[in-house]
């Protein structure tokens, strides 16, 4: 009877090792394949100015479509004897903002895309690692839900707004009319797509760091060496300066023009002695409502980050706190092979929680082993000192843009609207 033949065990750990490999490739290529889907979209809207050709049929584009095509529809469409309806100066105010505010997005994120490109921009390149790759094509999804939402609501309401405009007021033939309706609505769609995926993009940068907080939090569950704790968290504080360096003049500037804007809007309106109504000034409205949204997006993707880099600290405390006690409980055989019984409570979370439940939650450790020797206690606390003195967050010029920064601003915000509306409505004293 011939012995049974034996299979060697490289051969039996070659095909767990080749589908091992052909997954991390089909997931890589999955991340490839968004992340050119992404930087297509936004070279279709003119934000690829890698070369001369580009940047000039671009540049064309955004003249023709932003600046020409508007101020022929409003110029050709104007009624003298229809001020109920459409006020001209109100509608080159409004679109003057509106160039502006895609000006800015068009020319300062084409900036970083020819300089760094779409994956060092998102900071993907730098970080790949497999686990991470479904959380940046999730987050690479939500951008495209988000603008796709705002864009759908305010498209109707701007549309709305034409037709009821054409109905009441036209006096050219309806052709003329409709004409005209398709012309305003595609200009005003190109013009709202470029300020909205500018601050949707740096909403999907601040996403994403999101996802790199949230992994530095876990390495606190491995018994690695304080070195790589501090390696990691410098890396991290890299990517926060490159994100400040890199955005603070886009946001510096639109935050500008959507205060100069909305200033304008408020005084004009509460000063204005004729008939207010939809019609006439319901543009303001519109622009109102897709400024302040993009304006909302960059401020509060700017004040996650911050708040993820500022929460740092306190995580690193409570790791060295439960790696301490470890380590004592270990020594004074309280307990077995000085695993420590979870002496803070259930530290686990509801995954189904929104962002802004638990965005003060970053995973503790669960599986430290204690150690005796002092050195490591030394260690540990130089790494927590290190993380408190060095927070970081999304700067601008200095200024860290966190939620104080945040009510702050909203306070200066109020203190101009009263202003505003001290100056234009008078009430009589009897």
């Amino acid at each position: 009877m011939e012995p049974p033949e034996i299979t060697p065990l490289s051969q039996v750990e070659i095909p767990l090792i080749e589908d091992q490999e052909e997954e991390k490739d089909e997931t890589s290529l999955l991340l490839d394949e968004s992340i050119h889907k992404l930087y297509t979209s936004f070279k279709y809207l003119g934000f690829n100015h890698t070369s001369l050709y580009h940047t000039s049929l671009s540049c064309i584009s955004f003249s023709i479509l932003s600046v020409i095509v508007p101020l022929l529809i409003i110029f050709y469409s104007y009624c003298s004897d229809c001020d109920q309806f459409q006020i001209r100066f109100f509608e080159i105010e409004i679109l003057v903002f509106q160039t502006i505010a895609a000006a800015v997005s068009l020319f300062c994120i084409s900036h970083n895309l020819r300089k760094y490109g779409l994956k060092i921009l998102l900071f993907v390149k730098l970080h790949y690692h497999q686990h991470l790759i479904h959380d940046y094509v999730h987050k690479i999804h939500v951008f495209y839900r988000t603008l796709a939402t705002w864009m759908v609501v305010c498209f109707l309401l701007k549309t709305a707004r034409e037709i009821t405009r054409i109905v009441y007021s036209h006096e050219e033939p309806w052709w003329q009319s409709v004409g005209c309706l398709i012309a305003s609505l595609l200009c005003w769609t190109y013009s709202t797509l470029l300020f909205l995926s500018g601050t949707g993009l740096f909403c999907l940068v601040g996403n994403l760091q999101v996802i790199h907080f949230e992994n530095y939090g876990k390495l606190f569950e491995k018994d690695l060496d304080v070195s790589v704790y501090i390696e990691e968290h410098m890396r991290l504080t890299y990517y926060l300066s490159k994100i400040s360096h890199r955005f603070r003049i886009f946001i510096l500037l639109e935050f500008l023009v959507v205060t100069a804007s909305q200033f304008m809007a408020l005084l004009h309106t509460t000063g204005n002695k004729g008939v207010l109504n939809f019609i006439n000034a319901g543009d303001f409205v519109v622009l109102s409502i897709v400024q302040l949204v993009g304006i909302t997006l960059c401020l509060n993707a700017a004040a996650k980050i911050s708040h993820r880099a500022q929460s740092l600290g306190s995580v690193a405390s409570r790791w060295h706190a439960l790696a301490t006690c470890n380590s004592n409980t270990a020594q004074s055989g309280g307990a077995p092979n000085g695993v420590l019984a979870n002496p803070v409570g259930n530290i686990s979370r509801n995954q189904s929680e929104s962002d802004t439940d638990s965005i003060d939650y970053i995973p503790l450790p669960t599986n430290m082993q204690p150690t005796s020797r002092m050195s490591s206690y030394q260690r540990r606390q130089s790494f927590v000192t290190y993380v408190q003195s060095n927070t970081g967050g999304f700067t601008m010029f200095g200024w860290i843009v966190d939620r104080h920064f945040i009510n702050t601003l909203f306070f200066l915000e109020m203190t101009l609207v009263f202003f505003v509306l001290g100056k234009t409505i008078n009430i009589p004293l009897r």
